[in-house]
């Protein structure tokens, strides 16, 4: 299973961009992604941004997952 987690674009350099999930940065290619720019939200697969969400869908997917981790982490 796959969980698609909006990350932010911080920084571009040569076709891959640092992305930012609550202070976790990682990398991703933007070969699969015409028009990416610093300040979107991405979905990212196995290492590849494959599509561009608005903010306000990124916010809400981030809440909820959040909510999901803190009633997981609840029944422990």
């Amino acid at each position: 299973m796959c969980l698609a987690i909006p990350s932010k674009i911080i920084r571009i350099e040569n076709q891959v961009a640092t992305i930012d999930v609550d202070g976790v940065q990682r990398n991703a290619s933007l070969l699969l992604l015409d028009g990416a720019q610093v300040g979107d939200y991405v979905i990212v697969h196995a290492g590849f941004a494959i599509h561009k969400i608005d903010e306000a869908e990124a916010m809400e997917s981030l809440k909820l997952l959040k909510e999901a981790l803190a009633f997981a982490e609840s029944d422990d």
